[in-house]
């Protein structure tokens, strides 16, 4: 089995939503409980970080530029330049105790993203997409964590997350972005089921929070692969590098104790493990 490498050991206190930045070589990420930003690139090993001014739950490239941060305040802009955000959406001002929690874009240029109860009690978690003229849809309701989607490499399949359920769904996924079929993709019964990413076989990759490692699911459902990892909570993968071979994964001290997070000195840190089947392209959010 593969044995991941720790390429920054940063501490975060719940680090997601890493994404591969093809152009600068990079994977960026978030940790939302540290209200920061960070990016690596291999050459510098000790990143670059900002300061977000509400907790960040994911980013996706923009097209022509920039990013698009989902903060628990809800959309904004993100110009790494001068470190300055920008509202773009508000998204759920009726639920303060909602945040943003983890997003995807799809081949249409779409972003999908979930919102969640900060508290993790209540089911208010939506999983909504933004469409290219701005509005944004609601599209499935009843969640206390949302996590992902991840779509299929011919973008008809979704996979969205039930972190607390330990249940990863699939949806058909129509032109317009509707979403019909809900079923049961596989059920978790290592840790909870985090943060999801397709390889190029149409494998279904999950983040293990509490489970140590990384789980593989076949486009039939079944376990079919795995990593593991020298800590106990494993956020989300996403596929880097020039072959997009590289599996990098978040992962997050949160919920630890002392002596748990003594006994795991990398917790928090950034991870890489090469893996043979490559990753599909991180896809740019097309703004109307």
């Amino acid at each position: 089995m593969a044995v991941p490498d720790c390429v920054w050991p940063l501490a975060a206190e719940l680090g997601e939503g890493p994404v591969w930045s093809a152009a600068e070589g990079a994977l960026w990420f978030v940790d939302i409980k540290g209200r920061s930003i960070h990016r690596y690139h291999p050459a510098d090993p000790e990143g670059r970080s900002w300061h977000a001014p509400s907790p960040p739950g994911f980013l996706a490239p923009i097209a022509g530029g920039g990013w698009l941060a989902g903060l628990k305040s809800g959309l904004h802009t993100f110009d790494p330049a001068t470190g300055g955000f920008t509202a773009l959406a508000a998204v759920e001002p009726h639920l303060p105790g909602n945040r943003l929690n983890d997003g995807c874009v799809d081949r249409q240029g779409r972003l999908w993203f979930g919102s969640m109860d900060d508290a993790e009690i209540d089911p208010t978690g939506v999983l909504y997409r933004l469409d290219a003229g701005g509005a944004v849809a609601a599209c499935d309701a009843g969640y206390v964590i949302t996590n992902g989607p991840a779509f299929s490499p011919d973008g008809r399949t979704a996979y969205h997350t039930d972190t607390l359920g330990r249940v990863i769904y699939a949806f058909d996924v129509d032109a317009a972005g509707g979403l019909s079929g809900k079923r049961l993709f596989a059920q978790i019964d290592r840790g909870y089921p985090d943060g999801p990413a397709v390889d190029a076989d149409g494998c279904v990759w999950t983040g293990l929070f509490g489970g140590w490692g990384l789980q593989r699911f076949a486009p039939s459902g079944a376990l079919i692969g795995g990593i593991n990892f020298p800590c106990a909570n494993v956020t989300k993968p996403a596929f880097g590098g020039e072959d997009l071979k590289t599996l990098y994964a978040t992962t997050a001290w949160k919920g630890l104790s002392p002596a748990e997070r003594a006994a795991q000195p990398l917790v928090g840190g950034l991870f890489a493990v090469r893996v043979e089947t490559p990753g599909l392209p991180q896809m740019e959010v097309r703004l109307g």
